[in-house]
């Protein structure tokens, strides 16, 4: 693999990251009523997150067409070649192409996750579609890079879980590094929590019910993690398929439950609440900026995906965590250049202290050298935490 390739993968991951959550913050600032209304405060602005959600799923299921494209490619290609070559099942065509080595290491008595054995997916999908739907209610109240920063508390409750669930032992070093990702993330939180209004350029203070959300979600996506793990540790199947599976179990399970929660809550409660749906759909498919972001969203999810897996095929799971983490500085940066948040020194702080456990966690850097942080470090499992979904925690 040249470094150039790997150069454009790494790249090309870090850039539709980036852009994923700005444009679901861009999306918020879209005002959908009494936009002519002198009086900023009055305007109404787009506050939709099921649909949001629906179009990361949508993003998530174009997935599983690269998948059979691949297939399909790869057939074509050894019906071609002479007939003394063997002709790989589809499967293993699509393994070589989209990277059945981005999933964890599988055992020899593996079963293919196909048949009725695909429906187990929906279960940590329901997860993912719990904790992005909460997630994109958070993002309304506080600002891009918070945002993005309080989702690195994922490590946390992933790493706590795995321990319980699991049955994984972490040395002390990996106890360590949870602990100090905590600590990170209520700086983090704190900094929001304490800047005023008139430091915000959008006029909005940082909420506390943001913040929780954005944490609160965090304990979904673990389960969504750990129940991944658990299924892949008793199926194989190529990370790119299991993206697409769960992006159209996603997809039905968003729009079975929009109609529900719109005849339950949404037609009693005020205009263009959350689970208002006409007007979900009217805001959504008739103002420009709106539809333009939900496209840029669902493409922008769906290359990030691939990114992320080619690099955890081309270089590893670590390194795709760590190249991840950095996505929040650009997120952090582009926000301050656009003038949607001001530079608050506590939240650098935060920063600091949650990327040095992150790091701690996944490995790439070396423990504290105190005798008890090192202690059952030689003979700890080999790293596992990598989900085919999302890669690493820290997605």
């Amino acid at each position: 693999m040249s470094p150039e390739w790997v150069w454009f993968l790494v790249v090309g991951m870090l850039f539709t990251g980036t852009i994923n959550t700005l444009l679901n913050k861009y999306q918020d600032f879209a005002c959908v009523g009494n936009c002519d209304d002198p009086d900023p405060t009055k305007r109404v602005h787009f506050e939709q997150p099921v649909w949001q959600t629906l179009n990361m799923f949508v993003g998530e299921a174009l997935c599983l067409l690269v998948y059979y494209v691949s297939v399909w490619y790869e057939s074509y290609k050894k019906s071609r070649e002479p007939a003394y070559h063997p002709i790989s099942t589809s499967d293993d065509a699509a393994d070589d192409d989209v990277g059945n080595s981005a999933v964890s290491p599988k055992p020899h008595d593996a079963l293919p996750l196909t048949g009725w054995r695909q429906l187990l997916l929906w279960i940590p999908t329901l997860c993912d579609m719990t904790a992005t739907t909460l997630m994109n209610v958070g993002l309304i109240y506080i600002s891009a890079s918070i945002y993005q920063m309080l989702r690195g508390s994922v490590v946390l409750f992933t790493g706590t879980l795995s321990a319980l669930f699991l049955g994984r032992k972490n040395p002390v070093y990996k106890w360590f590094a949870l602990i100090t990702v905590f600590v990170g993330v209520a700086i983090v939180g704190l900094s929001g929590l304490l800047s005023s209004a008139s430091e915000n350029a959008d006029g909005i203070k940082t909420n506390p019910i943001g913040v929780f959300l954005v944490a609160s979600a965090q304990i979904f996506t673990a389960m969504q993690f750990v129940i991944e793990e658990k299924i892949m540790s008793r199926y194989e199947a190529p990370a790119i398929k299991v993206v697409g599976l769960e992006g159209i179990f996603g997809l039905i399970s968003v729009l079975g439950g929009m109609p529900i929660l719109y005849y339950t809550i949404g037609k009693n409660g005020e205009k263009g609440n959350f689970f208002d749906l006409p007007e979900g759909f009217r805001q959504v498919f008739f103002i420009p900026q709106v539809l333009y972001c939900g496209i840029g969203i669902i493409f922008s999810i769906a290359f990030f995906n691939w990114f992320g897996l080619s690099v955890t095929r081309t270089i590893s799971a670590t390194s795709r965590s760590t190249i991840d983490t950095c996505r929040t500085l650009f997120i952090w940066i582009v926000s301050l250049s656009l003038g949607w948040e001001t530079f608050k020194p506590l939240q650098v702080v935060g920063f600091l202290v949650l990327l040095y456990g992150t790091f701690l966690f996944n490995d790439a850097i070396s423990p504290p050298p105190f005798q008890v942080c090192l202690k059952g470090r030689d003979d700890e499992e080999v790293p596992h935490n990598f989900h085919p979904s999302r890669g690493v925690e820290d997605d």
